[in-house]
């Protein structure tokens, strides 16, 4: 998919945009980039504008200095949002991306029309999630990127896809690759650093969307779906991992596009 530019807060980002209908914002994933989406893009443009860019330090975007904190990168998307001139779009962000969207809830809610999280959860890291983030920090910088993404990506999917999927996890690793290093390296210390975003869940004014993997070895479904309203649509994916955009595309789609036809 060809790639457009946009300068955002000093930091040229890299997004694709295709499809018509709904704006929809697609946010990745850590080590991933909007390649992540190359098998849902089709299954959506017909009824959506899909704006899918790459996060700063990932893909084809520029990797500035300094920690990437989740308000930080919100407010890169923000910025594209006008940039764009973007009315009220949907954000759906998966994983890393679904932390950046709870901050763009929290500080830019009035620019939304609704957001939600794709294998994503409210909750911050515990002190074990923490000293994971420093040893992996740790083994980019001694070992290199392509050894850490080596032993991140099979943790990603659900494990009987490791065998039946070879191809999306190789595809996966490839997309890992194209992170800048001191870029994986700035975001995981901003994903140490997040706060507790339930009560941003719990106070949303706006549609929610809620998808997870019953096979998900990073963020179980009970750490997704941390806060129940009536305006939330729930999503559980049997037998997916934390990859249901390419491990089940289909009904990824299908979770979006029955939640954007009731906007």
């Amino acid at each position: 998919m060809d790639k457009r530019y946009a300068d955002v807060n000093g930091t040229r980002l890299a997004y694709i945009d295709r499809g018509q209908g709904t704006p929809v914002i697609l946010l990745h994933g850590f080590c991933g980039s909007s390649a992540y989406y190359d098998e849902v893009a089709p299954l959506l443009e017909s009824r959506c504008r899909l704006i899918i860019p790459d996060l700063r330090g990932h893909g084809a975007s520029d990797a500035p200095e300094g920690t990437y904190t989740m308000e930080a990168i919100a407010d890169d998307i923000a910025a594209l949002i006008d940039r764009l001139n973007l009315s009220r779009p949907v954000v759906l962000g998966h994983s890393l991306g679904g932390y950046v969207t709870l901050a763009l809830a929290e500080k830019h809610e009035d620019k939304l029309l609704a957001f939600g999280l794709l294998h994503s959860t409210a909750f911050p890291d515990d002190e074990k999630g923490k000293e994971g983030r420093l040893k992996a920090m740790e083994t980019i910088r001694e070992q290199g990127l392509p050894a850490f993404i080596e032993g991140l990506i099979p943790k990603l999917f659900a494990p009987a896809h490791l065998e039946t999927m070879p191809e999306a996890v190789r595809k996966a690793k490839e997309i890992g690759l194209e992170t800048s290093p001191e870029g994986a390296i700035r975001t995981l210390e901003g994903m140490r650093q997040r706060p507790d975003r339930n009560a941003v869940l719990s106070a949303a004014q706006v549609p929610v969307l809620l998808v997870a993997g019953t096979g998900d070895q990073i963020i179980p479904p009970q750490r997704t779906f941390s806060v129940d309203k009536e305006a939330f649509q729930r999503s559980q994916i049997d037998g997916a991992g934390h990859m249901s955009m390419m491990e089940a595309p289909g009904e990824l789609a299908q979770a979006v596009l029955a939640f954007t036809a009731k906007l």
